[in-house]
Formats: C-alpha cells, sequence, structure tokens
C-alpha cells in the first residue's frame, strides 16, 4: 500500500486559505496532469471544493514530496498554508478517503454533496489518465463503503447540506422567511438546495442570476422563480433581502462600492449575504457597512454545531464500519501482492523439479509407464513440501502488517526477482527467433509460390465477404 494524501479543509484552514489553495474545475485537469508528472507520483487525483482542497497519489516507491507539489502549482509563499496542512500515509491515508466520501469529515455530518464531488473528481482523473489501477480500486471501494454507511447507518438521515445550514442561518437572522425575496447568484447544484429549503420556508419569490442564462431560466422555472442577465446583476440586486451566492468566480463579484449603491436604493433597509463560495463571491469589506452583513462559509459552523450531538451516535457506527473496512481493502491490496509471488514460485520449483528429472533420466535407463508415474510423484510431493512451510507464511502475512517484508524476504531467498526477469528475457528471445524463423521460411520459398499463395487467397477473401 503506497498511498499518500496531503490536503486543507474546513478544520485547519480558514476559508482565506482555502481559497488561495481551490482549483476551479476548468483548471482540474491540467492540475491532474502535473500531478501525474511530478517526480514519485504513479497515480494521483485532486479533490476542490468549498470546505477542502486535498491531493492523493499512488506513489512509485512509497514516498513522494506532495508538498513540493503544491509549491510548484500554487507558486504561492509555502508560510501561507503550509502550517494547516494535514498528511496521511497508506492505511491512514485510505481510513481518511473512506471518511471523507461518506461525509464523516464533513462540516456537516452525513451531509451528500460530497459523495458526487469525490465521484466527479474521480471521473476527471481516469478521464486524463492520472487513476488507472491501485487508485482506482481505492476510489470504487471508497464509494461502497460510503453507500454502506448510508444504508446501515442513519447518519445520513434529514440529512442537510451547506446550502440548507445556510438557510438555517438566514432564518436565524431574520426569524422568519416569511415575505423575504430571496436572489441567488449561480445556478449550480449549491443553489438549487438552496432554492428548495427556501420555498420550504416561506420565501416569498426568488430571483436567479447565472452567467449562461439559458441554466438560470431552468432553475427560476423550477422554483415559479424570476431568471435575471448576469449582466443586470448590479441594478437588480437591491431588490432582495437575502443573497446566496455561489459562483466559482476566481475573485469577489460583490465590492464595497456594490454594498453602499445597494443601502442606497433600499433606503437603508438591511440586508444579508450567505457566500457559500470558495473563492469567496463577497469582500469582507462589505461586511463593514450598516445594514450589510455577510456571512462566508466558515460562519456557518455555528449553525452546524446544532446538528453535530443528534448524529454522533449515529457516527460512531459509522466509523465502526470504516475501521472494518480499511482493514479488508488492506488485505485485498497485500493479496494482489502475494498472488503473484506464490506463482512465481510455484513456476521456479516446477521448472527445477523438470530439469533435474531430465538431467538423471539417461541414468534411470529405460522406465515403465509405472515407474514414470512413481517418479513424477515423488518430485512432485518432494516439491509440494518444499512449497507449504512459505506458501502458508505468505497467505498468513496477507493479515499481518509485515506482509510486505515477508514477501520481499520469499523473494529474496528464492531469487525470484532475476527468475522472473530471466523469464521475460527467455520469452522475449523465443518471439524474436520465432520472427526469424518465419522470415527465413518466406526467404526460402519461390517466388511462383508466393504469386500463388496471394491468388489462392484471393477467392477465400471474396468467399468470406460474399458471406458475410
Amino acid at each position: 500500500m503506497k498511498f499518500q494524501l496531503i490536503g486543507v479543509n474546513h478544520k485547519t484552514a480558514p476559508v482565506e486559505v482555502r481559497e488561495r489553495l481551490a482549483i476551479p474545475e476548468s483548471r482540474l485537469p491540467d492540475a491532474l496532469r502535473c500531478l501525474a508528472q511530478h517526480p514519485g507520483v504513479d497515480e494521483g487525483i485532486i479533490l476542490s471544493t468549498c470546505n477542502r482542497v486535498e491531493v492523493l497519489a499512488q506513489t512509485k516507491n512509497g514516498t513522494v514530496d506532495l508538498r513540493g507539489f503544491l509549491r510548484d502549482y500554487f507558486q504561492l509563499d509555502p508560510s501561507d498554508y503550509e502550517p494547516h496542512l494535514y498528511e496521511y500515509r497508506e492505511s491512514e491515508a485510505v481510513r481518511h478517503l473512506f471518511r471523507v466520501t461518506s461525509s464523516l469529515d464533513s462540516m456537516v455530518v452525513g451531509e451528500p454533496q460530497i459523495l458526487g464531488q469525490v465521484k466527479e473528481a474521480y471521473a476527471t482523473a481516469r478521464a486524463v489518465g492520472a487513476v488507472h489501477s491501485q487508485l482506482d480500486l481505492l476510489l470504487t471501494r471508497a464509494f461502497a463503503v460510503a453507500k454502506r454507511v448510508r444504508t446501515e447507518t442513519a447518519v445520513g438521515s434529514s440529512a442537510v447540506s451547506v446550502a440548507s445550514v445556510a438557510v438555517e442561518l438566514a432564518k436565524k437572522i431574520f426569524g422568519s422567511l416569511q415575505g423575504k425575496h430571496v436572489y441567488l447568484v449561480g445556478a449550480g447544484k449549491m443553489s438549487e438546495l438552496a432554492a428548495r429549503h427556501l420555498i420550504a420556508h416561506g420565501a416569498e419569490s426568488i430571483f436567479v442570476a447565472n452567467r449562461t442564462y439559458d441554466r438560470a431560466q431552468q432553475l427560476a422555472a423550477r422554483f415559479e422563480g424570476q431568471a435575471i442577465l448576469f449582466e443586470q446583476l448590479y441594478e437588480t440586486c437591491d431588490r432582495a433581502d437575502i443573497v446566496i451566492t455561489s459562483t466559482g468566480a476566481p475573485h469577489a463579484i460583490f465590492r464595497r462600492e456594490h454594498g453602499e449603491m445597494f443601502l442606497a436604493r433600499r433606503k437603508n433597509r438591511p440586508m444579508f449575504f450567505i457566500d457559500i463560495a470558495v473563492p469567496r463571491d463577497v469582500d469582507p469589506g462589505m461586511n463593514r457597512l450598516d445594514g450589510i452583513f455577510v456571512y462566508d462559509i466558515d460562519d456557518l459552523q455555528q449553525a452546524v454545531s446544532s446538528h453535530v450531538a443528534d448524529r454522533r451516535k449515529e457516527a460512531e457506527r459509522a466509523e465502526s464500519i470504516i475501521t472494518g473496512e480499511v482493514e479488508r481493502f488492506q488485505v485485498r491490496l497485500q493479496t494482489l501482492d502475494v498472488v503473484p509471488t506464490i506463482v512465481s514460485l510455484q513456476d521456479h520449483l516446477e521448472t527445477i523439479r523438470q530439469a533435474e528429472i531430465d538431467r538423471v533420466r539417461g541414468r534411470l535407463g529405460s522406465l515403465s509407464p509405472e515407474q514414470e508415474l512413481a517418479v513424477e510423484a515423488l518430485t512432485r510431493g518432494i516439491i509440494s513440501k518444499i512449497m507449504h512451510t512459505p506458501i502458508s507464511t505468505l497467505k498468513t502475512a496477507v493479515r499481518e502488517r509485515e506482509a510486505t517484508t515477508v514477501v520481499d524476504v520469499v523473494r529474496r531467498i528464492f531469487d525470484l526477482e532475476n527468475k522472473d526477469l530471466q523469464s521475460k528475457e527467455f520469452e522475449r528471445k523465443s518471439l524474436q527467433d520465432q520472427n526469424l524463423e518465419d522470415k527465413a521460411i518466406r526467404a526460402r520459398a519461390p517466388q511462383g509460390q508466393k504469386r500463388d499463395d496471394k491468388k489462392a487467397a484471393k477467392p477465400v477473401s471474396v468467399d468470406f465477404e460474399a458471406e458475410s
């Protein structure tokens, strides 16, 4: 198991750090290609959401400088983000991925969006060829574990998302959403979830602005709201009491001058911005204006705390499931390492057995069929007894932490690395000899024969085409 993970999340880094490391969807394929080309990386995946940025790699030699990848890719001063980094290796990296995918590491435990986000990151990594082998196995298992956690526990019951917590915060601020006008800026999944919760809690009207107007129309029609051209955002935003924004823009789209303009048009009636975007859509400077109140993704933590106690017991059950799944996955990977060694050992000892029989056959003289069977049974029995202990040890070691060490010892004792190389070299030379022999046969064939062969081939081709 050669997995290594590094990242930041809502627990270790404030939003101003996370937004500097966030990778927008459009740049993710290039980032994955850079990761795949980083020294020591065999496979890699990057997960970038509003609450976390994580890099997971399958390494070539057991370790890789992922901090170096972050320095090279982001070109930031490491002192700005390194104090907030966490790093996991081997089984701990597997456990962390299982917890993230199962929503046990989310701001809101049990929220359903993270599984979809991991699946999207996986699809992108596979599309660019960054995931193809052991990471493929790991992520596929992570999805199965997440499904098992949701099926066997109530950790996702009455599930809430970041968007729904944002709505809850708005209710705490207003007391009620009855008669309130809401503006959704960005028509993605987060905005759609927010719209569902807002209408359920009494919002009177919803405006939707999105860079893609068709998408804004679709979302607005779904909730009997009004779609607004994104170019008209600043002209119309003052109509709303609550603005929920999540655009994925690389910079703030609402600044202090916009807030001043909105307040003037609203005659100083208060306005609440809930910014669930990373990077942030609202400049923190707007919060200094009297009558403008801004809550970003980190502020949502206050609303989250009310959900934690209710889900703690179910989360404990889920953690137990994940512990068992980590162990099962570790055994599976170790089995994949052990099986080739067992096969190589069997092939190696069988080659020795055959060679020794051939070496002494001349001294044995003519053997009857019964004697041949006896020699065969005797030599096979000896080989089986020789193989019994190392193979039993390998199979037992699959469930132990020192499995890799045992595999290495067995391969060294029986010199299996060199034998495998010799076998591959023999196969290569045999293929070359066969190709040379085929060329020699073709060269010796008379020219007329070649022409006859070609002529003979035509009717076969015609008959085949006629039948098809």
